[in-house]
């Protein structure tokens, strides 16, 4: 376990440089950044989700690293977003992120309120209340992906 948080670590050490480091010479970068940041953090949250749906035994000192790892990451994907980068195909974020910018934004910080929320609960947290937390954040992802992105 601990290898693998020093490998996450790593990781989010890079993605989290590269928005200043590359400033996304091209469109596909931003893609790239993008999609590695939603990639660690739906890995992460997807540990927490086998939990709280009983696929997995609830150990609360997982939920709370991989809570963690997971607010840390949801600051990181929006960077990514640049015009340019929406497209028709699936999973791609539609051309409304960019003509409603101010409600996906508001999306977003709804998403990182309740991951936060999410990281809070977790430490010292029982399976009953993290399952809540997880919904509540669950429901802002669904709601984004809904709204933005092609399905």
């Amino acid at each position: 376990m601990k290898r693998q948080l020093v490998a996450v670590m790593a990781l989010i050490g890079t993605l989290a440089s590269l928005p200043a480091a590359a400033q996304f010479a091209k469109p596909e970068d931003a893609v790239k950044y993008r999609k590695g940041a939603y990639q660690v953090m739906g890995a992460h949250f997807g540990r927490i989700g086998a939990m709280a749906n009983g696929k997995v035994p609830f150990d609360a000192a997982a939920a709370a690293a991989n809570a963690e790892i997971v607010a840390y990451m949801s600051k990181l994907p929006f960077a990514g977003f640049v015009e340019g980068t929406s497209g028709t195909e699936k999973g791609t974020p539609k051309a409304t992120v960019w003509t409603e910018k101010a409600k996906f934004d508001e999306g977003a910080k709804k998403m990182q309120d309740a991951v936060a929320k999410l990281a809070t609960v977790s430490k010292g947290g029982t399976l009953e209340t993290v399952k809540a937390a997880f919904g509540a954040a669950a429901e802002t992802c669904k709601g984004c992906h809904d709204n933005y992105r092609n399905q």
